[in-house]
């Protein structure tokens, strides 16, 4: 700024001087009356002064290009600057061009990531069904096995009748021929069933398709992302601990096979739905809960003891408190007091935990839980039998997966349930055509339970017998076979909670849900703000 100033000062400070000198000169041509190009004396002094201010033009420009670069590139070059200017407003305009193409781009990369990400969540989840499903299996495996000593002790007892059969085996000579006939009604049935079973193959075939098709696809999300291959390596891993977990508990099984059993692990010892209304009413439900489950522990590991007040089952502190955090919230809880491992007779101490689950609706009332289809034509009447016990059995199987914890299903009938599922096989063998055959919930079933349902025959889209009410029966002919051997009464489960008794306390709504079926309920609980119940090694 400070060279402008100077510049401007120089460049008037010149013109002047210019100025001043061509002035004198033509003044003194003027005087001297002297002559340029044979012009008179005046017009020799006008051209001195035009020479002169031309002078100071020449002399002002040329200091200005000497000293402003600026000055005289924008004189000489503003031509190509201007093109140059253009050039680069093209530049730009392209640039900017290509600038919303790569937002474009941009936008789009991040909408897939997006859907990727979706993608992998879906992923996360198949995985944490997969993960579920696996614990329900195993679960259903350790059933399995308590089901097997069962079966175990039968086949001991069913050995000891084989030397009493033998004396019978000349009488059942004659009934080989009745027996023949069965055999050709059972072949057929196995023809039917090979047929199904090549129909399901087929379906099965185009299962493992979409099978594969999903597993490519997994495949192809698996190698978006890395995390998944984290996670893959993590259930590797669970499945591995998962294995060794079974491995300890077949080998704790069969150790167990050898002694007598008393407590099975899992087994109910105590169990009711509970409701808290005040502060204090949880801890006086889970200390009632724990009263009853140490009765029970002592029935079962010192039958015959009598009235006995020692207390027996453990349970940590924390673990009690927990329980009594978690059901405080006001809504309905299914609280069980399950055995934490296997007890033979004479137990000292049984080691427990216990299990809150939210009681809430797993079918509504007249939901379809099962169904099967049956021939009676081709069939027995002992056949029809095992074929109500199988679907009996899926019933119960598909209540535990949709969460009802109590075991075992209840008839909804006039009568005992064996007497009405005797009479429904026997009105099943009078229909000579195939019926359907469903389990059908008679009222709205809660997680608590309990299971109660009924069984329908369905033709043709209406209902034609019931095990619950009355439904009219066309005159049909009896069938030429000779009636089928009873089967021998079920022996009740004591694990199946039978018993429901609905206690109402001024802290506490508890409906009482007795394993042991029989036994009256505990009268109202103490107000004991400690849970008695805790291990030794927590007081």
């Amino acid at each position: 700024m400070t060279s402008g100033y100077i510049l401007i000062v120089a460049i008037l400070v010149l013109g002047g001087v210019i100025a001043t000198v061509g002035d004198r000169i033509g003044t003194r041509v003027g005087k001297a009356r002297l002559s340029l190009f044979n012009l008179r004396p005046r017009k020799t002094a006008v051209l001195v002064t035009i020479v002169t201010g031309g002078i100071i033009s020449a002399s002002t420009l040329a200091i200005l290009f000497a000293v402003s670069d600026q000055l005289r590139t924008g004189v000489f070059e503003l031509g190509k600057i201007q093109k140059n200017l253009s050039r680069a407003r093209e530049d730009l305009a392209k640039t900017r061009v290509q600038k919303n193409q790569v937002e474009q781009e941009l936008t789009q990369a991040r909408a897939e990531q997006v859907s990727a990400q979706q993608r992998l969540d879906r992923i996360n989840l198949f995985l944490k069904a997969a993960i579920a499903k696996q614990a329900t299996t195993e679960a259903q495996l350790n059933r399995t096995q308590t089901q097997l000593g069962r079966v175990e002790t039968e086949r001991a007892r069913t050995e000891a009748q084989l030397d009493q059969t033998q004396s019978q085996l000349s009488r059942a000579e004659a009934e080989k021929d009745r027996i023949e006939d069965a055999k050709d009604r059972t072949e057929a049935e196995l023809n039917r069933t090979q047929t199904q079973l090549s129909t399901v193959s087929q379906q099965a075939t185009g299962l493992r398709s979409e099978i594969d098709r999903l597993d490519n696809e997994r495949q192809n999300l698996i190698k978006e992302t890395k995390d998944l291959e984290v996670q893959q390596a993590n259930l590797e891993k669970a499945v591995q601990t998962l294995q060794r977990y079974y491995q300890y508990y077949q080998a704790q099984y069969e150790t167990l096979r050898q002694g007598n059993v008393a407590l099975f692990r899992g087994q109910v010892l105590s169990a009711g739905v509970v409701r808290i209304v005040s502060p204090t009413g949880a801890q006086q439900a889970v200390d009632q809960l724990l009263r009853e489950a140490n009765r029970n522990a002592i029935k079962l590991t010192r039958p015959g003891a009598g009235q006995v007040s020692e207390q027996i089952i453990q349970i940590t502190r924390p673990e009690v408190e927990q329980l009594v955090d978690q059901i405080e919230d006001g809504r309905d809880y299914v609280i069980r007091i399950l055995s934490a491992g296997n007890y033979v007779l004479g137990e000292k101490s049984v080691q427990v935990v216990a299990s809150a689950t939210f009681n809430q609706v797993a079918f509504l009332s007249g939901d379809v839980i099962a169904a099967a289809s049956v021939d009676p034509s081709t069939l027995t009447e002992a056949d029809i039998q095992k074929r109500i016990e199988l679907l009996l059995a899926a019933t119960e199987f598909r209540a535990r997966g949709a969460g009802v914890l109590t075991e075992g299903v209840q008839i909804a009938a006039n009568g005992p349930s064996v007497t009405a599922i005797l009479s429904f096989a026997e009105q099943l063998k009078q229909y000579r055509q195939p019926l359907d055959l469903k389990v059908v919930t008679t009222g709205v079933i809660y997680t608590a339970g309990p299971l109660k349902v009924e069984l329908l025959a369905i033709q043709n889209g209406q209902v034609v017998l019931s095990t619950s009410r009355d439904i009219p029966q066309p005159n049909r002919p009896q069938p030429n076979s000779s009636p089928s051997p009873q089967p021998n009464n079920a022996t009740p489960n004591p694990n199946n909670p039978n018993n429901s008794v609905t206690q109402e306390d001024a802290n506490f709504e508890f409906q009482h849900s007795d394993p042991y079926p029989g036994k009256a309920p505990n009268s109202k609980p103490s107000d004991s703000s400690p849970s008695p119940f805790v291990s030794p090694d927590d007081l």
